[in-house]
Parts: C-alpha cells; structure tokens; sequence
C-alpha cells in the first residue's frame, strides 16, 4: 500500500498535469572545482524569475558525479535549491523534482533524503540497472513510490539508455504514486509503446507526459497521441517538459510553453511559425548539446551559456573531461547571432541588475 502521506498535493499535482517548464539545475563550481554556494542558489532564483513551474536537481545535467563521496554534493545541492524554492514569494506553487538514481538502496536512501529537503517528486533513472529485469525495477520503482511520488523516465537507447518494454511501462503506471514520465523520446516506436501503454491504463487520466527530447522539443509538445481502448478513444499529449536544454534562455522557454498551449488544436497556420520556431531551437540545440561528437559537450555548453550571461563564473565540470567540444563554441556563437529570439540576454541583465549583490560583481 502506498503512504499516502507522500500523495503530492492537489494544487501541485494540477499544475503539473497542465504543464509546465522545468529546467534541469546545473552545479555551479567555483574556480578551486568546490561548490559555489552563492551561484547555485543565484541559479536557481534565475530559474524562479524566469516563470519556470518546477526545477529539478541531482539529474544529469547537475552532473551525476555530485554522488561519488570523493564530492559528496548531492545533499548540499537539494538543500540550497529548496532554500531558494521556499523563500520564493510563490515557492509554494513550485514544483521540487529530485532526482533518483542507483540500486534499490541507493534509491531509497536518495528519496529519503529528497523528502527530508522538502521535494515533491522524485525522477526514477533506470540507468546503470542492466543486471535488473523489468520486474525487478517495477518492485523499485513501487519501493520508492512508498517514500516519495515518483515521476518516471524513459532514456531511450538512442541517448544510452536501455530498451524498455511496453509491459513495463503499463506495469509502471498502475503504481498509485507515479504522477508523470518523462520520455527523451528520440526512438518515436519506443515513444508510442509509453504513451499506449499510459493510455491503455485506468490512470491515464492522472499521468502526465513530460519531454526530454532535445531534438524536437516544440514537435513533440504540439503532436497529439490516440489510441482506442475497449472501443473509447483516449488521447494523451506531452504537457510540459523536464529539459537540460531550458536550463538556459528559460524565460523564452516559458513564453514558447504558453504559445504551444494556446496553439493546441489549432487546425490554421497559426502552428506553421511555431513549428519553424521548432526548427531553430532544435538547431540551438545541436550548438549547445554537441550531438556530432556523442553528447560529449553537453553539460559544458550550458555551462558556457550561462557563463557568458553572467550566471556563473565559469564553466567547471566536476569531470575535467566534461568540456567544449573542438569547434563547438562558434556554433554556439552562430546560433546565438542566428536567433537572438530565443535568447534571453537581455533578461538576465535585468535579473542580476534586480539581484544587486556585492559578491557577485
């Protein structure tokens, strides 16, 4: 039976089945590679300026090596975010997404810690599980429902993760403590084997459907799913999004969000600029998350991003391999010079004149 103590609450719950944007929180290091404490949370008051719904932390791009005891950040970062999170005048409006990693223990223990620090949800990976049948993550997935509300994640193969069946994940939406999947839904057969089996579910109506596909994200946000269970049609849609990518240009990110919601439906030309936008952004994201070279520039083009508005320091990995790719800054710059809409410059210049802080000039 699931402990209903950890239901996440309604008003919570409805803004996350309408949709919203959650960025993916970075780590800020400082220039001796140690946490930096006051970016971290200027970050994160960034992401609440933007308009953001949520923020979600210990993820992949707040770089798994927080973990490893030789750094042993992984509490420090949950902390200061929920710090920032519940000074925030809407703080209680806003979404707090821990993320889940590791074997049942590990699991366990991560989502009694996100609990303690006040996160609503918890994103359960499947990564580094191969030696785990199907059931067997079911059983841990329930295991951490029982601790904290989940919001479950398909990285499909194509960004490295594993195959995962359709059994699996109509399995998985029957746990009563499971409010949403993420899907980085690169592989559109693996895509329609989540969404058929949320909809052939009798919780249909209660899981949201986030993406993590970088590569289309304004597609994947305007394509309607339907299916027909026992003779009823049921369509589900993706409502929001869980992205590394809208850890920058967040307020642009918010803004498309609200126009894609408003074009929904819409049968007229008024998706075709949206779908251009799409187009760009997808361009952009090939400049900041370095898909020619396997992803290996990832988190370090966000970093540069935010480095060059001013929002860190520098652009510190915990992995001293985690850097620019050859070549990949001036297509950072091109994309930038391309599309100046879909930055934000110019709002995080009044951001961080509104912060007017002494340690951050």
């Amino acid at each position: 039976m699931t402990n209903m103590k950890a239901a996440l609450a309604p008003d919570l719950n409805r803004r996350l089945q309408e949709g919203t944007v959650i960025p993916a929180h970075p780590l800020a290091l400082n220039e001796k590679g140690k946490l930096d404490e006051q970016r971290q949370r200027l970050l994160t008051r960034y992401y609440l300026a933007s308009g953001a719904g949520g923020v979600a932390v210990g993820v992949h791009t707040t770089q798994f090596e927080i973990r490893k005891p030789e750094f042993n950040l992984l509490e420090p970062v949950l902390q200061v975010a929920a710090e920032e999170i519940d000074r925030f005048s809407d703080g209680h409006k806003i979404i707090k997404v821990a993320g889940i990693t590791g074997p049942r223990s590990q699991a366990i223990r991560e989502a009694e810690l996100a609990r303690r620090y006040g996160y609503h949800l918890g994103l359960v990976s499947m990564g580094g599980l191969s030696s785990l049948s199907e059931t067997e993550l079911v059983e841990r997935a329930v295991a951490i429902s029982d601790i904290i509300p989940i919001f479950g994640f398909y990285l499909q193969p194509a960004v490295g993760g594993r195959l995962l069946s359709y059994r699996f994940w109509r399995d998985l939406s029957d746990i009563p403590n499971l409010y949403a999947i993420k899907v980085a839904a690169f592989n559109r057969y693996q895509t329609l084997d989540v969404v058929r089996a949320v909809c052939d579910s009798p919780r249909r109506d209660e899981i949201a459907l986030y993406t993590g596909n970088d590569d289309n994200i304004v597609a994947d946000l305007l394509t309607p799913y339907q299916f027909v269970v026992n003779g009823t049609h049921f369509r589900k849609e993706f409502v929001g999004g869980l992205l590394g990518h809208w850890a920058v240009w967040t307020s642009v990110a918010v803004q498309l969000l609200q126009q894609i919601k408003a074009g929904r439906g819409s049968r007229n030309s008024s998706l075709l600029p949206l779908l251009q936008t799409g187009v760009h952004i997808t361009d952009m994201n090939a400049a900041l998350f370095d898909p020619v070279n396997n992803y290996r520039g990832c988190i370090a083009g966000i970093h540069e991003i935010l480095f060059r508005q001013g929002l860190l320091t520098n652009t510190a990995c915990l992995n001293p391999e985690e850097k620019l790719s050859p070549g990949q800054a001036a297509e950072i710059d091109r994309v930038c010079r391309q599309y100046p809409e879909l930055t934000d410059d110019e709002f995080v210049k009044d951001f961080l004149e509104k912060e007017k802080t002494p340690h951050l000039s």
